[in-house]
């Protein structure tokens, strides 16, 4: 059975500008779920994919108002758990206000890996 592991990411506050976070891991993945919530009506987006691409496993989304969205197989590109290298540097990208209207609060993304 392959190991199931989280990582959470929490920007407390009203967002000021634009977040994006890159991080690696050390061995092969498999994108399985995302969760995406915020603590207000916004008008901001997410993206979830790596640093030559940054939609390659999720395309734009809104951001949920006021809510928790979630993502799987369903909803990444080609409705596909992405496998993502060892190595692969992965990033996450929020447009804080969708160019233009609230800007989003309290931002939470998890995303959730299996090994291998």
């Amino acid at each position: 059975m392959q190991r199931i592991f989280t990582l959470p990411f929490a920007v407390m506050g009203t967002l000021a500008s634009n977040w994006a976070t890159e991080f690696v891991l050390p061995f092969d993945c498999q994108l399985i779920h995302a969760s995406v919530s915020t603590s207000n009506t916004n008008n901001g987006t997410i993206k979830l994919g790596n640093s030559s691409d940054d939609d390659a496993y999720l395309t734009v989304q809104d951001l949920p108002d006021d809510d928790q969205d979630e993502y799987d197989r369903d909803d990444f590109v080609g409705t596909q758990f992405p496998h993502i290298d060892k190595g692969t540097v992965i990033k996450i990208t929020v447009d804080y206000d969708g160019a233009s209207g609230t800007a989003a609060a309290d931002l939470t993304v998890v995303l959730t890996f299996t090994e291998g």
